[in-house]
């Protein structure tokens, strides 16, 4: 890998130059568009593109339907390959962990498909089975990520 442009005692770098660099996005103009999208949070709070990202600073970004919270361990401006980028971060555990969770559900949705759609006889006793038991259908139920 080049040697970092950056000097030795540098403090801070632009947060979409390091994005680029710790391979997070392909290009710096989708690392932008991200920033500007909401996608990317330092401490919690919105940024701008020229933000300054430094040793220590904890990073969200959302991918898709990823969301990986980082902490910065190291400053480069150069792009190198993935087990090089690796070093510059490390993802929290609880990061970790909600990402794990999350996806071992979207295995466990896709899995409950039944073969074929229910008859005319399967659809009357759905709606029997759920006329009886209205008390349990009739509460809203939904997924909280916090």
């Amino acid at each position: 890998m080049r040697k970092s442009s950056l000097p030795e005692d540098a403090v801070g770098m632009r947060i979409d130059k390091w994005l680029w660099a710790a391979r997070f996005f392909k290009t710096r103009s989708i690392a932008k568009n991200a920033i500007e999208g909401g996608k990317v949070h330092i401490d919690g709070e919105r940024v701008k593109v020229s933000r300054e990202v430094r040793i220590g600073m904890e990073i969200t970004v959302q991918q898709g339907i990823d969301k990986k919270t980082v902490v910065v361990k190291e400053l480069s401006d150069v792009r190198g390959p993935a087990p090089v980028a690796q070093t510059l971060y490390e993802e929290t555990e609880v990061s970790i962990a909600r990402r794990e969770l999350i996806a071992s559900q979207r295995k466990l949705h896709n899995l409950a498909r039944p073969d074929h759609r229910p008859s005319k006889k399967d659809r009357r006793d759905i709606s029997k089975f759920r006329d009886e038991n209205s008390q349990l259908f009739d509460q809203h139920w939904s997924y909280n990520d916090d």
